[in-house]
């Protein structure tokens, strides 16, 4: 039996942390191996935040890729794909926008939530519409499932909504894609504040050298009711714990125990956590190499992935004109 097709991705907004690692990427590395994958580089969409200076996401383009390439996705198994480099997606954005309204695009939750987060009051078409774009990011290759985390069920139900009414108004063309909710944590911020972010100067990078991750954890907040080492400490309301709990589970037991008994103290549990994470991203390191050394390794990668994907977004639509009695005659 044939493979079951995922389409997953990003917006190039900058360099991938630790926070998209422990919530995608290492899961994506995983699945490659068990379904046919489909990886975009979502550039259009960066223009939603990214309008004014579009010259920058060229190199974002290539720093998400290499990051992808650094955790393990292989483009051997793996297609990944420039978005923009598919006319054929903003085609299909452009018919599934006449069978979506306004109203169901402004009561997106996720749109709302990214909106109040950039402050604009009135929003752009682009960044009203991306939801739209995304259902065509996700059909064009006739994508089985989605991976996703809670917060991005609403674009996927909303991708189905745009499959059904296609299909029932035309023909049956698209699956209804399936979100394949996994358990992505959150990954706080160095500053115990919120998310990791790279806006907010709180985060790992994943091509962060050994020497800079020390430091960022060296500089981590910690239990701020504990004072000296041999004070008892609350590990739950502790961020560097709770990195403990995501990279180095085994000793995540032992820890909380010498914790809360004041037997262990911070500076020591903070160098512990960066030989971690440090080990963690060695091997990242290791596979950049070849791209650092050669950047023109990771355009090939990029034209041969996009190449691929667009003979798959062609067949896709002439099979939607068909649908649509918008094949007049061959040109």
């Amino acid at each position: 039996m044939s493979k079951k097709r995922i389409l997953t991705g990003d917006r190039p907004t900058g360099r991938l942390h630790l926070g998209h690692y422990v919530g995608s990427l290492k899961n994506r590395v995983k699945l490659q191996h068990d379904y046919e994958t489909y990886i975009i580089v979502a550039d259009v969409q960066a223009l939603t935040t990214n309008f004014a200076n579009p010259e920058k996401i060229a190199g974002d383009v290539r720093q998400v890729t290499a990051d992808y390439l650094a955790v393990g996705i292989n483009p051997e198994i793996s297609t990944i794909l420039v978005q923009s480099m598919i006319p054929e997606i903003a085609e299909l954005t452009v018919y599934f926008s006449m069978i979506v309204t306004v109203n169901q695009l402004r009561h997106n939750p996720t749109i709302k939530l990214e909106a109040a987060q950039y402050g604009y009051q009135d929003l752009t078409y682009g960044f009203l519409g991306y939801p739209v774009s995304q259902a065509a990011d996700i059909t064009f290759c006739k994508a089985d499932l989605v991976p996703v985390g809670g917060d991005q069920i609403p674009h996927i139900e909303q991708t189905r909504k745009i499959v059904r009414r296609f299909n029932q108004l035309y023909r049956p063309v698209f699956p209804e894609p399936e979100a394949l909710v996994g358990e992505f944590p959150r990954l706080m911020g160095l500053d115990g504040k919120s998310k990791m972010s790279k806006s907010l100067n709180n985060a790992i990078y994943l091509d962060d050298p050994a020497e800079e991750v020390k430091k960022k954890v060296s500089q981590a907040v910690t239990d701020p009711a504990r004072i000296r080492k041999d004070d008892p400490g609350h590990p739950e309301v502790c961020t560097v714990f709770a990195y403990h709990q995501a990279f180095n589970q085994e000793e995540t037991p032992e820890i909380a125990e010498a914790c809360r008994a004041g037997k262990i103290g911070c500076v020591a549990c903070k160098k512990n956590l960066a030989q971690v994470i440090n080990s963690l991203l060695e091997p990242m390191r290791e596979r950049r190499v070849p791209y650092q050394n050669n950047p023109a390794l990771i355009d090939d990668i990029l034209r041969e992935g996009t190449r691929k994907a667009r003979n798959v977004a062609i067949e896709t639509m002439k099979e939607v004109k068909a649908a649509m009695h918008l094949d007049y005659f061959p040109i």
